[in-house]
């Protein structure tokens, strides 16, 4: 199957490859507004994760650097990946509005995505945990731009900086711009997925 990146690459070739018609008409923007208390959702919380859980996704680790007044680095467990964009280089990932972990990567202002692979899952738990010492006893070594914890092990690290914050309902859209990246020195670089509640 063609990753993401391969997608990209041959969006970019063929619409390279298709004579420019004009410029293209802005959509209007949506209308926003808050949403009333007593405004029900159209969907149960418990059937939206059920339903959403049946997509099996890649898990990776979150990672920055202590920012200034901080003694350890900042990590969290994140199955909301994804790549986004070729050129320039983006990523972006989800993060829940109420994480005590996300204000501590936006001080820092860059952050490490750790791709974990087949067996580790228990490191996955490991930084699924508020408020424990994520990193006690986790091999890692400083990604090479922005000096974020690149975990021992992991199947593939991309460096980046913050490159914009949106909002999604009760979570951020956090774009990153990539600055390295690489894959992991292990031969089998299978990854770790999960799927309806489990890793795979």
């Amino acid at each position: 199957m063609m990753g993401h990146a391969g997608a990209a690459a041959a969006a970019v070739r063929y619409l390279r490859s298709v004579p420019a018609a004009g410029p293209v008409e802005a959509l209007p923007r949506p209308e926003l507004r808050c949403v009333r208390a007593d405004e029900r959702a159209p969907v149960e919380q418990a059937e939206f994760r059920r339903v959403l859980g049946t997509f099996a996704t890649g898990v990776t680790v979150i990672t920055a650097p202590a920012a200034e007044g901080e003694s350890s680095p900042a990590g969290f467990a994140c199955q909301s990946f994804s790549s986004l964009s070729l050129d320039p280089p983006l990523v972006c990932f989800m993060v829940g509005r109420t994480s005590a972990t996300w204000p501590r990567i936006a001080r820092a202002g860059v952050f490490c995505v750790n791709v974990l692979g087949a067996g580790q899952g228990e490191l996955c738990r490991a930084f699924a945990v508020s408020g424990a010492d994520k990193f006690a006893g986790v091999a890692h070594d400083a990604a090479p731009v922005s000096g974020s914890p690149r975990l021992t092990g992991a199947a593939a690290w991309i460096d980046c900086t913050i490159h914009a914050v949106h909002t999604g309902g009760d979570h951020l859209i956090v774009v990153g711009r990539v600055t390295a990246l690489g894959t992991g020195e292990a031969p089998d670089r299978a990854p770790l997925l999960f799927h309806e509640g489990r890793f795979l």
